[in-house]
């Protein structure tokens, strides 16, 4: 039973329900894009790490997953910022299946990653969601709970 109530959310402009779901707790993606975006502050955690290697060393563009927000807004200026974080899922399949790719091949990374052994499995499952959103010609939002 999944007690951790951080969630990531994914949805898409399709018609139809995704068919594709996280097989595991989603949280741990929240995590990891949350501290990849306070790397570029100086964040000292593991994950953060992690994101600074992905980008710097290995030049994986990490942007696709840093568009996101929180799914609870409190006002107009919030709503709208969700609007204006649609993407094309194209984007937000490449980066989650590289990021994936390289937690699993270097050793670095994955000692960095340790606390967090399902995460390239989770990448990989929203790689298959953005797949289906492009087999939809739909569009793709990140949002998170908290």
């Amino acid at each position: 039973m999944n007690t951790d109530p951080t969630t990531l959310i994914v949805e898409t402009t399709a018609d139809e329900e995704c068919p594709v779901d996280f097989l595991g707790d989603s949280a741990d993606i929240v995590y990891f894009i949350s501290f990849a975006h306070s790397e570029r502050y100086g964040a000292d955690h593991p994950l953060a790490k992690a994101s600074s290697i992905l980008k710097r060393k290995l030049g994986i563009k990490l942007g696709p997953l840093l568009n996101y927000a929180d799914a609870r807004t409190e006002n107009a200026a919030e709503e709208e910022h969700l609007e204006r974080i649609w993407q094309d899922p194209t984007a937000i399949q490449d980066c989650a299946r590289a990021v994936a790719d390289a937690l699993e091949s270097s050793t670095e990374l994955r000692d960095l990653v340790e606390a967090f052994p399902e995460l390239p499995d989770r990448l990989r499952e929203l790689a298959e969601m953005a797949a289906w959103a492009i087999e939809q010609g739909s569009q793709m939002r990140l949002t998170y709970v908290i």
